[in-house]
């Protein structure tokens, strides 16, 4: 089950890491410096953009396309942002991507699957808000095409709740086109490459497919396609990536071509608040050792990511246990620009919730690996210390940990364990082991379990034999059947997206019955926080008394999410953090009468 010489598993390996619900509130901050006298040296743009993910990175763009000038600014040395670490992709209804393609999609039906979607929520997801993510985010796509942007239709991937009014089992996401990372000149070495660089070139839609090369003449097939795709690259001396690593680059190729200004290592440090009108009137940034002033002429876009990297944040407003270690965001996700936004009266939502994910967790390495498919493949099945499932394991990751949460208040489900047997180990890959491969080093370190019974299994991993034994034969009978009476399992394209259509007569479910079995921890992971300053449909924070913070903007995991608490489909973190930054630029622009 373990092995990196195997070609197989090879994308695996190089992929991983790309990759209780409550009512929503709005939260209030203590004010600690509402007004501040800039001193020290100072300099002057139009616009000035914390962050250099897709939202920064577009802003600028906009900011080009509307007459103002930008300045980027980077926490950390190379820029990217979590973007370049994610799938990279874009959710959005009605996109002229797939249009080309022959879908058929509509700005209504787009809302109509949001509104059933999120339901009633609080004013991060209000009525103005969908309706401007929905209207806008198509026109955001050709926006971006129009500057140079290369999209790619993520052919077939679904939204991730298809049965509902409005929903769709394919059309709605979208990716870059691969990108030569040459092309970035000398921005290459200052480029935010995961840890997982080199890597195949990979598409999203590739993925679950690739995935199924030990299990499936189609998987092979789509992984021999994606390796000849690398050595054309390759034998050409290229620099082939994808995913997010292809949507960041692709995007500050644009900004470099545009000479956008970029300053690395200069962390925001606080906002600066004019006497009285409390109008935000600049920034200053941490450079070179000194605090530097940045005084825009119209605004300030704040883009700078969520608080997935901070414990102490994490501690006073998330659901326990949590720990930032399990979170697949780069380590300078602490929230500055969000403490920043609070500390001038600035109002929040969700920051209580997250893109949460079964994720599976390496002690030795320190790694989180979120669970994308493994959870989805038959001959397997995720259960509390009880030894009783928790939920639909191949439902949305979101939704899948709110309802680790929700069991884990009554019984110990933090960690929840998957479980599995041969079949399995010889099938599918897990994080980053290979089907058909000695799992030695695994067991070693006690990331994997093995036992030659259930009951051994238990003991093991201190489930109870009773629990699982009832469980394990109630859902062997249902994989027989094909249909899971509990929690529908296999009942919608999304679920069957990631299953094994080899497998009859659902592609999700499998008897757990062949020995050896296997079992691994599974833990409440993510892709970032969702919570956030509090935002309008213009992209305007707005403080606790819900009116807006004159030339303040945010966008991303900055702002509470659009989504509320739930998850549309693969690219809804990123379709709205990009749509919102063109929206902020266009009310900055149009405040300003540029």
């Amino acid at each position: 089950m373990l092995s990196a010489s195997n070609p197989a598993t090879l994308f695996v390996l190089r992929t991983r890491q790309i990759i209780r619900k409550r009512p929503c509130r709005v939260s209030a901050h203590k004010h600690y410096a509402s007004v501040v006298t800039p001193s020290g040296p100072s300099t002057t743009r139009d616009v000035v953009v914390v962050g250099s993910g897709a939202a920064g990175l577009t802003a600028a763009l906009r900011c080009h396309y509307r007459g103002l000038r930008p300045l980027i600014v980077e926490k950390s040395s190379k820029v990217g942002g979590a973007t370049a670490w994610s799938g990279g992709a874009v959710w959005v209804p009605n996109n002229t991507v797939h249009k080309a393609e022959g879908v058929r999609d509509s700005d209504e039906q787009g809302l109509q699957y949001l509104n059933a979607l999120v339901g009633e929520s609080g004013p991060e997801s209000s009525d103005a808000r969908r309706k401007a993510y929905v209207q806008n985010a198509r026109k955001m796509v050709d926006f971006l095409s129009d500057m140079g942007f290369k999209w790619l239709p993520s052919t077939g991937y679904p939204d991730y709740h298809p049965n509902l009014p409005g929903g769709m089992g394919g059309g709605r996401t979208i990716e870059s086109a691969v990108v030569d990372l040459r092309a970035l000149g000398q921005w290459r070495k200052h480029f935010n490459l995961s840890s997982n660089y080199p890597m195949l070139p990979l598409h999203v839609f590739e993925a679950g497919t690739v995935a199924l090369a030990a299990a499936q003449l189609k998987g092979f097939t789509a992984l021999t396609k994606v390796m000849l795709r690398w050595l054309r690259y390759r034998l050409l001396l290229q620099d082939p990536v994808t995913m997010g690593h292809a949507l960041a680059a692709r995007l500050l190729k644009l900004n470099l071509d545009r000479n956008t200004e970029i300053w690395r290592d200069a962390p925001l440090q606080r906002l600066l608040v004019s006497s009285g009108q409390k109008r935000v009137e600049g920034i200053v940034v941490k450079r070179d050792g000194k605090d530097v002033n940045i005084m825009p002429s119209h605004g300030v876009i704040l883009a700078a990511g969520g608080f997935g990297k901070n414990q102490e944040m994490r501690a006073h407003y998330q659901q326990q246990p949590t720990n930032p270690a399990w979170s697949s965001v780069p380590a300078h996700d602490t929230g500055d620009a969000i403490r920043a936004g609070m500390d001038i009266g600035a109002a929040t939502a969700l920051m209580d919730d997250a893109w949460w994910g079964p994720s599976f967790f390496d002690d030795t390495t320190q790694t989180s690996y979120f669970g994308l498919w493994e959870r989805s493949r038959p001959y397997s099945i995720i259960v509390d210390k009880a030894g009783k499932r928790i939920f639909n394991e191949a439902e949305s990751y979101v939704d899948a940990t709110h309802a680790q949460y929700a069991r884990d208040r009554s019984t110990t489900a933090i960690p929840a364990w998957l479980i599995m047997d041969s079949i399995y180990a010889r099938r599918y890959p897990l994080a980053t082991m290979g089907p058909r491969k000695s799992a030695r080093q695994a067991l070693k370190s006690g990331f994997l379990y093995q036992a030659n019974t259930l009951g051994d299994l238990c003991d093991q991993i201190g489930v109870s034999k009773d629990g699982l034994a009832e469980t394990v034969q109630r859902f062997n009978n249902m994989a027989r059947k094909g249909r899971d009476e509990d929690f529908n399992r296999g009942g919608s394209s999304y679920d069957n997206y990631f299953g094994d259509t080899a497998v009859k007569p659902n592609p999700n479910l499998g008897a757990i019955e062949k020995a050896p079995f296997y079992a691994v921890k599974v833990f409440p992971g993510d892709l970032g926080t969702k919570g956030g300053l509090l935002t309008d449909e213009n992209g305007q924070v707005l403080a606790t008394d819900q009116k807006p913070i004159p030339k303040l903007y945010a966008s991303g995991n900055t702002t509470a999410s659009v989504m509320g608490r739930r998850y549309g489909g693969a690219g809804a973190t990123l379709g709205p953090a990009m749509t919102f930054a063109c929206l902020a630029v266009d009310h900055i622009a149009q405040s300003s009468k540029v």
